[in-house]
């Protein structure tokens, strides 16, 4: 049986969990999230516990029984806490804010990348000043917050692939405690 599929998710205070046909709904105090579970795939929730348990024992349906419950976990931790990935704006010069429904990129390109962010998503962009930067230079931080996992990892995704971090200084993008290995430059010989 599947490790991920045969643990039980436990729902915290204020979650509730509906199911309409194959149709999986979570109801929290951030908000609402839907899944259409796949066929043979059933769950049942006892004193708060939800089980999952599969049809039978083809590779199909051990594959489904996992990537189901792990999903529906996801979405009960997102309608409860949410989910957050904050990001570093490391090198001299470079910055963003939020401007309206825009995130505004100034990372020594000729031209500025003006992003727009998805709806159900919270971006905030924070410049910091100049005697905080610390040792690694941060010249700001943006934190993306959402309820849906995969929508807050997407648009962060998107954001550090307009500037990834490089390998000679670190200048660019890169998650919060992301290592990033710093290659020596040409040494002369002599």
């Amino acid at each position: 049986m599947s490790r991920i599929g045969k643990t039980p998710i436990k729902l915290p205070a204020g979650v509730k969990i509906t199911l309409d046909g194959r149709k999986i709904k979570a109801t929290g105090k951030l908000g609402e999230l839907e899944y259409v579970m796949c066929d043979g795939i059933s769950f049942e929730e006892k004193d708060g516990i939800l089980y999952f348990e599969r049809r039978d024992d083809s590779r199909e349906q051990k594959a489904y029984h996992g990537l189901t419950r792990a999903l529906v976990n996801n979405m009960v931790i997102g309608v409860s806490e949410g989910f957050e990935k904050t990001l570093q704006v490391i090198g001299t010069g470079y910055s963003a804010e939020r401007i309206g429904p825009w995130v505004k990129l100034i990372l020594g390109y000729s031209h500025e990348i003006l992003m727009e962010v998805p709806e159900n998503l919270d971006v905030n962009a924070q410049v910091i000043p100049r005697r905080e930067q610390g040792k690694l230079g941060v010249q700001a931080v943006i934190t993306v917050k959402g309820i849906h996992k995969e929508d807050v990892g997407k648009f962060a995704a998107e954001i550090r692939n307009c500037r990834p971090p490089e390998n000679y200084k670190g200048k660019g993008i890169r998650y919060l405690n992301e290592w990033v290995l710093i290659k020596p430059g040409k040494s002369g010989t002599k």
